[in-house]
């Protein structure tokens, strides 16, 4: 008479692979942000699959502004500027401060890409480094502008800026009217430059592109951030 032995083996890894896939199944339903094909939420968590998917709007306009529509982000849409390798199409302004902090000046107006990213930005990487650093929020961003039809200075390739994919930030400004510059601030050795190098770190997860001040002296001054589309999605943080 055979042994029943080795049946009651194969049953107990079936249902172990049976109850694994269960988990894996409600796995991934319960972490859609590590799903390269599931639909992107801004109240979601970062994930493994988020800069990808954010790289994504770049080119699908609908699924940005979509995305912004089910968060119930007040925003308006800035008309379409220039042509061909400058044509700019996601021209928008946040309205409110409730995703990102209060632009200075108000008109920067980059893409929905970028602004999107930037609302992750403002909620996981600027908030809780101010918080950490400071004990207080930051209420306003210094920028430098986003749209700008141009090549990337010594080069022939078109600048992220040309459709507005990049934004420049110059400054962060404290709820007590404390100001955190690059040009002033990077360098020194104190709770500031922790601040900004922090902030530099944790953006890579984010952009496509984050160039700061150890990057070249044309970028002393400020950040530069896009949401730059690149064969097998690499990035580039300097």
């Amino acid at each position: 008479m055979k042994s029943a032995r080795p049946y009651l083996i194969w049953f107990i890894l079936a249902v172990l692979l049976a109850l694994g896939a269960i988990r894996g199944v409600q796995w991934v339903r319960d972490h859609p942000e590590h799903m390269p094909n599931a639909r992107f939420e801004l109240a979601h968590p970062q994930g493994w699959a988020t800069q990808r998917k954010l790289v994504g709007f770049v080119g699908d306009d609908t699924a940005c502004f979509a995305a912004l529509d089910r968060a119930d982000a007040g925003y308006e849409r800035r008309p379409v500027v220039g042509s061909g390798a400058c044509r700019a199409s996601q021209r928008m302004v946040l309205t409110g401060n409730r995703f990102v902090p209060t632009m200075r000046p108000a008109n920067a107006a980059p893409g929905c890409a970028v602004t999107v990213a930037m609302a992750l930005w403002n909620r996981d990487v600027i908030q809780p480094l101010a918080q950490k650093h400071f004990g207080q929020k930051v209420v306003t961003l210094e920028n430098l502008g986003s749209y700008n039809c141009r090549s990337i200075r010594g080069g022939q390739t078109r600048s992220q800026h040309s459709t507005a994919n990049a934004i420049d930030i110059s400054a962060f400004v404290l709820a007590d009217g404390t100001r955190i510059s690059l040009i002033n601030d990077w360098d020194d050795a104190d709770v500031r430059r922790e601040f900004l190098h922090e902030v530099r770190d944790g953006s890579c997860d984010l952009f496509s592109t984050v160039l700061s001040p150890d990057y070249n002296a044309a970028h002393a001054d400020h950040f530069h951030f896009d949401m730059a589309e690149r064969t097998a999605g690499w990035t580039v943080c300097r």
